[in-house]
């Protein structure tokens, strides 16, 4: 069986996709939550061609309370029935023990996805659990390093995402010697100048590119992140896609297929 991070360096090969389709579904836009389960579930099928692996957002699903949470877990159903990976975006980070209980939650079982975010800012030790539990169970764990939000500069700046990466890749030599290894990293595709430097800093990471669309990133500005091929990278695109023209499934499947294209055009 494949691992995350093969299945998904396979599947941007086979089908020449790097996008990552985000499924964020917002309670207000729909009648019910039966309206909005069908349109996310609908949204997914239709775009499955043009992505390389889902992202449900937890908090999205978390915050309709439990029948958000069967719902999530229809959505990596139906994911996994076709073929795509899931990355659950959830950005867990505790100590000892609760990490250990958000791993196995998030990382095993039917409602979890095969990779998960991960917040490291409580201390690398806190990556332990997520980390053993996904190479466990063939998954893959995305730390954030530097997200797409402005404000992560209060945080993030002086040389702390650095730091991180550095652990990033530190964790990965650890691996077997393989093309991609189990720890990935977050790295906002609205920081464009950064990138090269960060691919270069995690030689073995997935880079997850958060911002495509919405946040104002351009596919344009993503080529550092990629390795020769086009590999190493996925780059996210959620509301752009699931509401690129209101509840229209039609216009999803062109804001899937442009944004496919238009990384394609980038890296040929």
């Amino acid at each position: 069986m494949l691992t995350f991070a093969q299945a998904v360096t396979e599947r941007t090969r086979r089908l020449n996709t790097r996008l990552c389709v985000g499924l964020d579904p917002r309670r207000d836009t729909y009648h019910d939550a039966a309206h909005l389960k069908a349109h996310t579930l609908d949204v997914l099928e239709a775009c499955a061609p043009y992505a390389a692996c889902i992202k449900p957002q937890f908090a999205f699903y978390e915050a309709l309370g439990l029948e958000g949470m069967a719902i999530m877990e229809e959505v990596c159903a139906a994911a996994r029935t076709l073929g795509l990976p899931v990355l659950l975006d959830a950005k867990r980070g505790d100590i000892g023990s609760t990490a250990g209980a958000y791993a196995r939650a998030w990382l095993t079982g039917r409602h979890a996805g095969a990779a998960l975010t991960v917040n490291p800012f409580l201390g690398f030790e806190t990556l332990t659990p997520f980390v053993d539990t996904a190479q466990d169970n063939g998954g893959a764990v995305f730390v954030l390093v530097k997200t797409s939000n402005p404000g992560q500069a209060d945080l993030q700046g002086s040389g702390v995402s650095e730091r991180v990466a550095v652990e990033v890749a530190r964790l990965n030599a650890e691996e077997p010697d393989g093309e991609y290894a189990s720890v990935g990293a977050v790295v906002g595709a609205t920081h464009a100048a950064d990138l090269a430097t960060f691919r270069a800093l995690m030689p073995r990471a997935l880079l997850l590119l958060p911002g495509l669309g919405a946040q104002g990133a351009a596919a344009a500005d993503l080529q550092g992140a990629f390795h020769e091929g086009g590999t190493g990278a996925l780059a996210s695109a959620s509301r752009g896609v699931q509401y690129a023209d209101g509840l229209s499934v039609a216009a999803s499947v062109g804001a899937a297929r442009g944004f496919r294209d238009e990384l394609n055009g980038v890296l040929a």
